[in-house]
């Protein structure tokens, strides 16, 4: 059987963006844990995730009957200012994300800073590439609800 060595590109992603929430820091760290739980995939079908917010602790999408897909642990949490996961999140090829939520509480508000960094190799697959460059467009609508929800809260 022959041996393929070849060599292939590692690509980077960086996301960052910045919110002001006019919510008290302990309220958006909790509704930054219940929403990273009901994630919408591909054309809106929900993604049923588990968060277990400890350190180690897993993020994972939950299939039941022990199926699932394995999105990352918690690398660092320090409530209500921080919560750090690494892992290859929605990736099934070589990838590893960091995600940061920064949290700080300034005159009743709180300001979060969200970060997605991502290395990986990506064989050139047209459906692939399209849904890496969705991968921004993907975490709007999430730090939009947790606006929202801290906000009701």
């Amino acid at each position: 059987m022959p041996v393929i060595v070849s060599e292939q590109v590692i690509h980077t992603l960086e996301f960052l963006k910045e919110e002001e929430i006019a919510a008290p820091i302990d309220i958006v760290f909790e509704t930054i844990l219940e929403e990273m739980q009901q994630l919408d995939g591909a054309g809106g079908v929900p993604l049923p995730l588990k968060l277990e917010p400890w350190p180690g602790g897993r993020w994972y999408r939950d299939l039941g009957n022990n199926a699932g897909h394995w999105w990352g642990a918690v690398q660092a949490i320090k409530p209500p200012s921080l919560l750090e996961i690494s892992g290859p999140l929605f990736m099934s090829y070589p990838a590893i994300s960091n995600v940061q939520y920064r949290l700080t509480e300034e005159n009743g508000a709180t300001r979060l800073k969200f970060t997605h960094r991502a290395m990986a190799y990506i064989a050139y697959d047209p459906q692939i590439g399209e849904n890496l460059k969705k991968v921004e467009s993907g975490w709007g609508p999430l730090l939009e609800r947790i606006k929202a929800a801290s906000v009701k809260k």
